[in-house]
């Protein structure tokens, strides 16, 4: 392996703490390695004021990264593998990834242990289009408000009363630590993650051997299936990652269990279905089960989001 390593990496909390924590495993594996992070401020970060759905939600927080590692700037990046488009800019490959943390949502609350615990007509902050749908499906009588910032200005406002309750990842109040702040964790059934949720990808230039085989020791097939799965539902959804569409798999005894929905944003229509089969064909049952649920009225719903956004 090189001597140094450099990271692109978008410069929040959870990004920088996420890199950190492959730098760590990087230099633990290869000793005669220094890993240097490279903070590089995306169009997501920078827009805070509008919902990230009537921006466009591809490629928001990876765009200037990838630019980075196209012109040789940083050699690696690491991203949440919810961010990252699922047609990358040719000479570049998510060739990693690691083992996957928790992909549920988090029900956060100063007052309430969960969402059957709130009052009617309760405030809850999101600002994505999956969750506002798989809410109201499950609660119709709660106020739904938009909810932007990082991690901390999130936990600020609803510390502050703004918000009965907010919904985050998991995954992102686990790696900083903050599992505390978790008053209950959303089952898949109850609420679809998103696309990729909880785990990492590790992108890098196609022609960057050396440092793909450094990188190995890394990788986890076990998520990488099961990601795979869920990447090719979104591919053929054509969705970016602010369309309330989601989707979970699982891998046990050779077996894939893929779950998708698609949703209108209001809740009242939710398409949902489960496909299983071989992890060889896991990229295969994620198109088929997409054809489905389009097939069943899930383009109608989807071109009625894109049209509004």
């Amino acid at each position: 392996m090189r001597p140094l390593i450099r990271i692109g990496t978008r410069a929040s909390q959870l990004a920088v703490t996420q890199a950190n924590w492959v730098k760590e495993q990087i230099e633990q594996a290869h000793p005669g390695t220094r890993v240097e992070l490279v903070k590089i401020t995306t169009k997501g970060d920078k827009i805070l004021d509008v919902p990230l759905a009537k921006v466009g939600g591809k490629g928001l927080f990876v765009k200037e990264i990838e630019d980075a590692l196209l012109d040789g700037r940083v050699d690696l990046a690491v991203h949440s593998m919810k961010d990252v488009p699922t047609e990358l800019p040719p000479g570049l490959h998510v060739a990693i990834v690691p083992v996957r943390e928790t992909p549920e949502d988090a029900f956060v609350s100063v007052r309430y242990a969960g969402l059957d615990d709130l009052p009617k007509n309760a405030t809850v902050g999101t600002s994505s289009l999956r969750r506002k749908a798989q809410l109201a499906a499950l609660r119709p009588d709660l106020k739904i408000i938009d909810l932007r910032g990082n991690l901390n200005t999130r936990l600020e406002k609803l510390e502050q009363g703004l918000y009965d309750a907010i919904i985050l990842a998991g995954a992102g109040l686990n790696r900083l630590g903050m599992q505390d702040r978790i008053a209950s964790l959303f089952t898949p059934e109850q609420m679809l993650p998103a696309i990729g949720q909880g785990s990492l990808g590790l992108e890098l230039r196609m022609d960057d051997h050396e440092l793909l085989e450094g990188l190995q020791v890394l990788h986890d097939p076990h998520t990488a299936t099961t990601v795979a799965a869920e990447r090719a539902f979104l591919l053929r959804l054509e969705g970016g990652c602010q369309v309330p569409i989601g989707a979970h798999a699982t891998l046990e005894e050779e077996t894939v269990r893929l779950t998708g929905l698609i949703a209108s944003v209001d809740g009242t229509t939710i398409l949902k279905d489960t496909i299983q089969g071989s992890p060889q064909e896991a990229a295969a049952l994620g198109t088929r089960l997409a054809e489905t649920l389009l097939n069943r009225g899930g383009k109608a719903i989807l071109d009625e989001v894109y049209q509004a956004s």
